[in-house]
C-alpha cells in the first residue's frame, strides 16, 4: 500500500467517527526548528496525534506533554512531564508511564519528523492549556538504567515547545499558518515550510494527508 492510498483510507475511516475534541500545538525552538502537531480524540480510549516537525537533527527525539503551558523561559518553564497519577516514566505501550509520555519521533536526513501516533492514555480535554515538548535526544522509555531514565527517559533538553490549544475538529480547522498560501493547520503535514510546492494554488503542491 502506498503512503497516498494509506492516507486516503485513514481519512475515509476517520471522517465517519464522532469528534470528541481536537487540539493543536505550534512548536518553535532554537534555529529553524518549527512544527505543527494535532490531537484528535477518536474515542474515550484513543487519541490520534499527528504532526510534522522540521529542523531537527536526524535521528530519534523524545516527545512529551508537559504539565504547564508556560513558555516564558521557552521549554525550561514547561514543568515536568504530565503525570497526574504519580507514575514512573515509561514508553507509550507501558502500563507504568506518565500520561504525557509519547515515546520517540524520528527525523530523517532532511531534519523532518512526520508521525502519526495513537495513544490510549492521553485525553485531549486533559492536555489543552499544557505544553508539548520535543527533546534533543532519544527517550530510553525508562529502560536505560540512567538516574534520569525513570524520571524523563534521559532524553536531554527541550529543543522546541508549544502550548496545546483547543482546535476545530478533523478537516474542519480553517486556520492557517500563513494567510499568504491558504494552507490550513490540517494540511501542513506534507507541505514544505516555504518555497515551491507550498501554496495551495500551485499544481505541484501535494494533497493533504491527514
Amino acid at each position: 500500500m502506498t503512503c497516498e492510498s494509506c492516507a486516503q483510507k485513514v481519512r475515509a475511516a476517520l471522517e465517519g467517527k464522532p469528534d470528541l475534541g481536537a487540539a493543536v500545538a505550534m512548536l518553535a525552538g532554537a534555529g529553524s526548528i518549527q512544527g505543527v502537531v494535532r490531537f484528535l480524540q477518536l474515542s474515550e480510549e484513543h487519541c490520534l496525534i499527528d504532526g510534522t516537525i522540521d529542523g531537527l537533527e536526524p535521528g530519534p527525539h523524545g516527545l512529551h506533554v508537559h504539565t504547564l503551558g508556560d513558555l516564558t523561559q521557552d521549554c525550561l518553564s514547561c514543568g515536568e512531564h504530565y503525570n497526574p497519577f504519580g507514575k514512573q516514566h515509561g514508553g507509550p505501550g507501558d502500563t507504568e508511564r506518565h500520561v504525557g509520555d509519547l515515546g520517540n519521533i524520528v527525523a530523517g536526513p532532511d531534519g523532518r519528523a512526520s508521525f502519526r501516533l495513537e495513544d490510549r492514555h492521553l485525553k485531549v480535554w486533559d492536555v489543552i492549556g499544557r505544553s508539548l515538548v520535543v527533546d534533543s535526544g532519544e527517550d530510553d522509555l525508562g529502560q536505560g538504567g540512567h538516574p534520569l531514565s525513570k524520571l524523563t527517559g534521559n532524553s536531554g533538553d527541550g529543543l522546541a515547545c508549544g502550548i496545546i490549544a483547543r482546535s476545530a475538529g478533523l478537516f474542519q480547522n480553517p486556520k492557517k499558518i500563513c494567510a499568504c498560501d491558504g494552507v490550513t493547520l490540517w494540511e501542513e503535514r506534507d507541505r514544505p515550510i516555504a518555497g515551491k510546492g507550498r501554496s495551495k494554488t500551485n499544481p505541484e503542491t501535494p494533497a493533504a494527508h491527514l
